[in-house]
């Protein structure tokens, strides 16, 4: 995980839809060739692959079957309260976003139809990775 704006890129995809999670973990891949993806169904395996490996940004659903995409932010930032985090909802509502604000989302993405959706979501993980990444150097600079 170096600054290098061509390192990899590791990236946790938490998506309980099986179809959505496959085609966007691949489709992701493909638009930007440095990101890595790994896959969880859900925030509690999410949780484990978080704590064993290491990533640059991890990309939830809101709405799953055992927590929910702000429960598993709030988890993530008691340990790392800056890492690249985006909340990939099918519940675009304002109360959601405001939660998702509130508990320190890095980016808030409403799921759309059409895969140029997956190339804005692309965009705005590798700006996220990036922006975290000069700042991770600029501290250890100083």
């Amino acid at each position: 995980m170096s600054g290098d704006s061509g390192a990899e890129i590791a990236v946790l995809l938490v998506e309980d839809e099986p179809d959505l999670r496959e085609v966007l973990a691949e489709y992701l891949e493909r638009e930007i060739e440095r990101f890595v993806v790994r896959t969880a169904a859900d925030a509690t395996e999410g949780e484990a692959i978080f704590a064993e490996t290491g990533v640059d940004c991890i990309i939830a659903d809101y709405d799953m079957p055992d927590l929910t995409g702000i429960d598993f932010l709030e988890t993530v930032r008691a340990s790392h309260p800056d890492l690249p985090f985006i909340l990939y909802t099918g519940k675009g509502s304002e109360a959601v976003a405001s939660e998702a604000v509130k508990a320190g989302v890095t980016d808030y993405f409403v799921k759309g139809t059409g895969t140029e959706q997956y190339g804005r979501l692309a965009n705005r993980i590798e700006n996220a990775v990036e922006s975290y990444r000069a700042t991770e150097q600029l501290a250890a600079a100083e």
